[in-house]
């Protein structure tokens, strides 16, 4: 193998990088490691940006700290445009035209259900951030992890909460006909039902603009909540269609989709989403690792913004591990890659990350689903509140669980 011209030694970070047991160099520098974002409609523009800053974050963190096997990495970012077709395009010229070792990043779960079979077929290393459809890890492919929830935890943290709100006894969904808005809505409905409550879904395609047809049909069914499992700057439009509608968050209880993390967005887009409930990957800002709270400041002094969003702080972990991983292993060789993450411990911005379940440990041996295999298993799950207009979502109120729970939830017309 050549020596790498750029660096001679390992240098290790605590938090970001671990050092090889042995020194084996990589053929070439930089490393390139391939992320994936999406930075086009119809995909979630504002998520994809901000997994896109927080992923060349990680690449200057890695760097400064020593980068990897002696070299530097290079983040080779790339739009999804929230298309499977495009995600699977994107990991085909990632791995045979760009030279990328292993990917990360991912935002929606139509492209991780597509692109993955693509990075386990070319045997790429990929840590999928946020992509949650069930099916990405319950494939059980050799060079496929993820951070993220699984769908089925995610949909069952909405439904949970909305079982508590009183007076709520039927539902209607805005669900999008994609790999993350079918199953969501599916394992919704499963929970609801199981607790007597009636629903009532209504599907639409990815990247709707005008919702005025849904709304005055969603208005007919009088539901005492709406549950929005949609992704995209379109659910903008959909909850401020709602609101003016007279059925928005000001009305009745109202889970808005997780791009409405995303604060000055929201707030612009929707004036009327004061008390709009919003589900969080992550611990509120407080209880931070130290990892976390250094990103964060990074976060916000490169961004202008107030808030850290669970989708970044996800988007830089999945390419720290895989640099701690290659460091590792001692080598970008894939199988010894995967084999480095299966037995990782990563200190992370989301906590302490390791996936228990992979060749050495079937999940079934402690009675789990395929589905957590090469997952993530302490992911921490929370439901937000807006409690004042202009609020932004790191200081917004914790209403679920109790185990995070800043406040009480207030609840409208009830």
């Amino acid at each position: 193998m050549t020596i790498p011209t750029r660096r001679l030694s390992l240098v290790a970070s605590a938090g970001v990088l671990a050092l090889s047991t042995g020194v084996a160099w990589a053929q070439d520098c930089p490393i390139k490691i391939g992320g994936m974002a999406p930075l086009s409609a119809p995909g979630t523009v504002v998520g994809g940006e901000a997994m896109r800053d927080a992923m060349l974050i990680a690449e200057e963190d890695i760097n400064a700290a020593g980068g990897v096997l002696g070299c530097d990495i290079d983040v080779v970012i790339g739009d999804t445009e929230g298309l499977p077709e495009k995600g699977t395009a994107l990991m085909e010229k990632f791995i045979s035209q760009d030279g990328v070792v292993a990917v990360g990043g991912g935002y929606h779960s139509s492209v991780g259900v597509a692109s993955k079979d693509v990075a386990d077929r070319l045997q790429t290393p990929t840590v999928f951030a946020e992509t949650w459809n069930d099916t990405i890890t319950g494939d059980k492919q050799k060079y496929i992890f993820r951070i993220a929830p699984l769908s089925s935890w995610a949909s069952s943290t909405i439904w949970k909460h909305a079982l508590e709100i009183p007076g709520v006894e039927k539902v209607a969904i805005l669900t999008e006909n994609t790999d993350y808005g079918i199953p969501a809505a599916e394992e919704t409905t499963r929970g609801l039902e199981s607790g007597g409550k009636e629903v009532v879904t209504f599907s639409v395609d990815i990247g709707t603009q005008d919702y005025a047809g849904i709304v005055q049909r969603m208005k007919a069914e009088n539901p005492d909540m709406i549950i929005v499992l949609a992704t995209g700057e379109a659910g903008y439009n959909f909850q401020q269609q709602a609101a003016d509608a007279g059925i928005g968050s000001l009305d009745m209880p109202f889970h808005a989709g997780q791009v409405s993390l995303e604060s000055k967005a929201y707030w612009e887009n929707v004036p009327d989403g004061n008390y709009a409930f919003v589900q969080r990957i992550g611990v509120p800002e407080n209880l931070f690792t130290e990892e976390g709270k250094a990103f964060a400041a990074k976060y916000k002094e490169r961004t202008g913004k107030d808030a850290v969003e669970s989708y970044a702080m996800e988007a830089y972990d999945s390419i720290a591990i895989i640099a701690q991983a290659i460091n590792e292993a001692g080598t970008t060789d894939a199988d010894a890659v995967v084999a480095a993450l299966e037995g990782i411990e990563h200190n992370g911005t989301l906590g302490k990350i390791y996936f228990p379940y992979g060749s050495g440990k079937d999940p079934s041996e402690d009675g789990h689903g395929d589905e957590y295999w090469h997952q993530w298993p302490d992911v921490a799950l929370t439901v937000i509140q807006y409690q004042a207009e202009g609020e932004n979502s790191g200081e917004a109120t914790i209403v679920w669980p109790d185990a995070y729970k800043t406040g009480d939830p207030i609840f409208v017309n009830q």
